[in-house]
């Protein structure tokens, strides 16, 4: 196909090659095992630019009625929340059979190096491009019609193949460190839950193999259980002044975090008087959402607010150590019991409130114990963190790299 070419020597994607739509892929045909297969969701979520495999399968039959994917496809996810990651594209450079599902439409049959194509659909200029051709607000979506607008700098064959032979090797590698943390973080989880429930002992603590058995928990005989209000008091001071303490959110995975931050604009009241203050130290969650697991202890700032839907409590010092409390507020287990504390609660809200709360049975070894097991906790935590970390230098490095590859300068230069 010859390739019409825009005043900056740029390609159009209608010049390029054909769209195909995805069809008929919903959440509850998914299975376990199946047809690989590639949901328009999973492009924002799971994947970088290029893949070979699929983690979502479906059956024969629902296969049979969704649209078959060729290696070298570019799929696009058609609808986002935002304008600015509408239109993420991936490459398929998978060899088995498997199909793309609604809401995607691929490119198919352009000629260029499908590597090569992904990144340079996903750099900053054609994201740029995607963003301005995106509708609608609260759900953005993105048509045949305005991708068929898009246009790309495409050197030779042979220098694509160069440069996505360049960034397969990086993402090689942040693939299989990434896998490395998920893998360590699996370690974290589990070494979390043997140590705080006193299924794994620190030898010089054991002095029992002996076990009770409480509502929940069972628990090395030595160690107390006590309900949380016997070790915790809730707190409820609240912004009186006009002072611009930061409001701060409770994420599910993450703990407290500020909420400018993680929401990236203002979901909080402007007016902030009668919000609750949160000191460092102090742990809360929101009474509506705890059950997700969103609960957290306030370590950012030395006083931070909240809004007056968080429920905010302090653990006695002398009684428990703020990070083994912590570590067991974050398990698995402990979420469960929140599930299940609130679809008992009274309030028909579905909230789990302080009075509730507060009769939740809590794990209590001696002091010493807790803050040995908080110890090793912390070293394996920051041995994760260091790995998260050398994950984020490889992508900004990769960014850069990227950066350089697909600019108007570079292109220009070339």
């Amino acid at each position: 196909m010859e390739n019409s070419l825009n005043q900056e020597g740029k390609v159009f994607l209608s010049d390029l090659g054909r769209f195909v739509k995805g069809r008929s892929i919903t959440r509850a045909d998914l299975l376990d095992t199946g047809t690989p297969c590639l949901r328009y969701g999973d492009i924002y979520t799971t994947y970088g630019d290029v893949t070979d495999e699929l983690t979502s399968f479906v059956s024969a039959d629902t296969a049979q009625r969704a649209t078959p994917l060729h290696h070298g496809d570019i799929i696009f996810a058609t609808s986002g929340e935002t304008a600015e990651e509408i239109g993420k594209a991936v490459a398929w450079i998978g060899n088995e059979a498997a199909v793309a599902g609604s809401d995607t439409i691929i490119l198919r049959d352009h000629g260029q190096d499908p590597t090569f194509l992904a990144h340079a659909l996903n750099a900053h200029d054609a994201a740029r491009q995607k963003s301005r051709l995106g509708k609608g607000h609260s759900v953005v979506h993105i048509h045949e019609a305005e991708l068929g607008k898009i246009t790309v700098f495409l050197p030779p064959i042979p220098e694509q193949r160069k440069i996505g032979e360049i960034l397969r090797t990086w993402d090689e590698t942040i693939k299989k460190l990434d896998r490395l943390i998920s893998r360590e973080k699996y370690r974290q989880d589990t070494l979390t839950y043997s140590l705080v429930f006193g299924h794994r002992r620190l030898p010089r603590f054991k002095k029992t193999s002996c076990v009770k058995t409480h509502r929940w928990l069972v628990l090395p005989r030595d160690w107390d259980c006590l309900p949380i209000e016997n070790l915790a008091a809730e707190v409820s001071e609240r912004n009186t002044d006009h002072t611009a303490f930061e409001v701060l959110t409770c994420s599910k995975h993450d703990g407290f975090v500020r909420s400018l931050e993680y929401f990236k604009k203002q979901v909080f009241s402007s007016n902030l008087l009668g919000y609750k203050k949160i000191y460092r130290g102090d742990f809360g969650f929101p009474s509506n959402h705890i059950e997700e697991g969103s609960i957290g202890l306030q370590d950012i700032v030395a006083t931070g607010i909240v809004s007056p839907i968080y429920t905010v409590f302090r653990f006695a010092q002398d009684k428990m150590n703020q990070q083994f409390a912590y570590s067991v507020l974050k398990t698995s287990l402990y979420r469960h019991i929140f599930e299940v504390s609130t679809s008992a609660s009274v309030d028909r809200r579905g909230s789990l409130r302080w009075k509730e709360f507060a009769k939740i049975p809590f794990p209590v070894p001696s002091r010493s114990e807790q803050e040995a097991i908080s110890d090793v906790l912390n070293t394996h935590l920051r041995s994760l963190g260091l790995l998260e970390n050398l994950l984020e230098m490889y992508l900004c490095q990769k960014r850069g790299l990227i950066h350089q590859l697909f600019t108007s300068e570079r292109q220009t230069r070339v």
